[in-house]
């Protein structure tokens, strides 16, 4: 069957939902015969500079019980995920467009599991900025893709109309939080579930398929 995830890359939810994906898949190594991750932009708004993190959750959450269970929460899952989350250091939050394309172009040579990882990893774990080009090259070569070549295409505007087009389809589709898990373009499955869940829904679809 075909699976889209619609991820963003600052959505630490996303990184949580992705290792449990790839738990589920470990168990079902078969299930999936086509795989793509798909952008989706929390802020569309981000100057390319970015935003101050602490700022930007003091803003959006305040000092909330709500914001600090969730935060105890990330922190919990990701230890029994191998997530090593930091949410103290110092860190800017960027403008996830040219990480989005990075993504897009690590589908032909199928690498995008392994980009999305890598972006996810250096910003939550290492609290980088991903409006780094340079950054973004170091992982695209990580993954195995052709590093001189990705650095040529981010100078350039290639595909930026395409990822903010395909933002606006996830909107349209009703889609106002990631990660959401589409399989054969129709079940949807929202938020970071655990990877029992995931294969409990392959299961479900295969037993109907057949």
């Amino acid at each position: 069957m075909d699976l889209d995830v619609v991820i963003d890359v600052v959505c630490p939810w996303c990184y949580v939902g992705k290792r449990q994906l790839d738990k589920a898949l470990e168990q079902r190594p078969a299930a999936i015969s086509s795989l793509r991750y798909r952008p989706y932009q929390l802020s569309t708004e981000t100057p390319p500079e970015g935003v101050d993190r602490a700022e930007h959750y003091a803003r959006k959450f305040g000092d909330s019980p709500q914001y600090k269970a969730a935060r105890e929460h990330l922190l919990t899952l990701g230890q029994r995920l191998g997530i090593a989350f930091d949410f103290e250091s110092d860190c800017r939050i960027a403008n996830t467009l040219d990480a989005h394309r990075l993504i897009r172009w690590a589908l032909n040579p199928g690498l995008q599991a392994e980009v999305a990882e890598g972006l996810m990893k250096a910003y939550f774990e290492d609290c980088a900025f991903l409006g780094d080009h340079d950054l973004l090259v170091d992982i695209a070569a990580q993954a195995g893709m052709d590093a001189e070549l990705v650095a040529d295409l981010l100078k350039t505007d290639q595909d930026k109309d395409l990822i903010g087009s395909e933002v606006r389809q996830a909107q349209s589709m009703g889609i106002q939080g990631v990660p959401m898990f589409i399989f054969n373009g129709s079940a949807g499955v929202s938020g970071a579930q655990d990877a029992s869940i995931l294969v409990g829904v392959i299961d479900k679809l295969q037993a109907q398929a057949s």
